[in-house]
């Protein structure tokens, strides 16, 4: 029996909604695209790339935001995922090692190859990450710094838009700080019929306290398998 047709709320920031909501049609639902967090790239950043021997990024926003600030692409990057691994390789970079897990699978591939690394690790993203990559790269025996290069900012809903957002059947999360929108949002807007489908166990925390029908993560981080949860109701 086919699957019923779900509606499919898309949290997630620009550009990557529209590329989710993609995947998402493919898959027969219907994708509301309606950002809880918007992008902001600072201005002017310096990028010192001095004593730095690779790249370490945890977003396809991450790596777009160096690709605009610097030329560099020689450097050997290492990527949290796959999706992030594929923003690396589209924007010139051609040494790219991908993690497939979350910050600390990555910073443990990296450990692992310290003793190939001759500098830093340099992470470029946001004034607010999700996970302390560089203290985690530290605990590796690896020297790491961080670039701040953009932040994210949250997205004021019309009361009418939130009320009718939050009676999708899901919402997809690929943030804890989506998720921390989303539970303010939602306190606002109860909806203890809504599924909310995270990326990560660490996504999906901060929601921890809100009445929901369901609120699953995947074994793995990646997006293909937070797809696959659409279709799997509790």
């Amino acid at each position: 029996m086919a699957a019923r047709r779900q509606r499919i709320w898309i949290t997630r920031a620009q550009p990557g909604a529209d590329a989710t909501a993609e995947r998402v049609r493919a898959l027969g639902h219907e994708a509301v695209v309606a950002p809880l967090l918007a992008v902001r790239v600072l201005p002017d950043v310096e990028v010192d790339l001095t004593g730095v021997a690779a790249l370490a990024f945890t977003s396809a926003n991450g790596v777009r935001a160096f690709a605009d600030a610097c030329g560099e692409r020689n450097l050997r990057v290492f990527a949290v995922g796959a999706a992030t691994a594929q923003a690396a390789r589209q924007a010139g970079f051609r040494s790219v090692l991908s993690a497939d897990g979350d910050v600390e699978a990555l910073a443990e591939g990296i450990g692992i190859r310290r003793g190939e690394l001759k500098g830093a690790v340099l992470h470029p993203g946001a004034a607010e990450p999700a996970g302390d990559l560089a203290g985690a790269l530290e605990k590796h025996g690896v020297e790491a710094r961080r670039l701040v290069l953009y932040e994210t900012a949250p997205v004021a809903l019309s009361d009418e838009a939130a009320e009718a957002l939050v009676h999708s059947d899901a919402a997809l999360l690929h943030s804890p700080r989506a998720a921390q929108v989303l539970a303010k949002v939602l306190k606002a807007h109860p909806a203890p019929e809504l599924r909310a489908l995270g990326l990560s166990k660490a996504v999906i925390k901060p929601l921890a306290r809100t009445p929901l029908a369901a609120k699953t993560y995947p074994p793995f981080p990646l997006e293909a398998a937070l797809l696959n949860l659409i279709d799997r109701r509790p």
